[in-house]
């Protein structure tokens, strides 16, 4: 029994085609959003101030799926961010601190965004 080549043996975050994916699906729902959004603003008759704006978002599916816009965005950001650190800070101390930087900054944006929304 003999074996043509050799295996590869692949190492890494293999986060990749992942991310690839996830990339293109949160700007999607991001996209789609922003059609519904502005698809509302348009067909609002009179100047828009902040009663119209309210009543956008006084709906509780328009609630929800903004929150989940916003998870998408805050998602979608961490990959991006995350792999810039990865590709150009070199010492593992301060790409280390970095991350838990952002992820908390993340996390303090993801609080305020359920304040604004349900006004807690």
């Amino acid at each position: 029994m003999s074996t043509y080549g050799s295996k590869r043996t692949v190492v890494g975050a293999h986060y990749g085609l992942r991310d690839w994916l996830i990339q293109r699906i949160t700007g999607g729902l991001m996209a789609l959003f922003t059609v519904i959004l502005l698809a509302q603003v348009i067909f609002t008759s009179g100047p828009i101030g902040y009663e119209q704006w309210a009543g956008i978002f006084a709906s509780q599916w328009m609630k929800v799926l903004t929150f989940c816009v916003i998870v998408a965005l805050l998602y979608h950001v961490w990959v991006g961010v995350r792999d810039i650190w990865m590709d150009y800070v070199k010492p593992v101390s301060i790409k280390i601190a970095l991350n838990i930087f952002t992820m908390v900054w993340l996390v303090g944006c993801a609080g305020w965004a359920i304040q604004v929304l349900w006004r807690l």
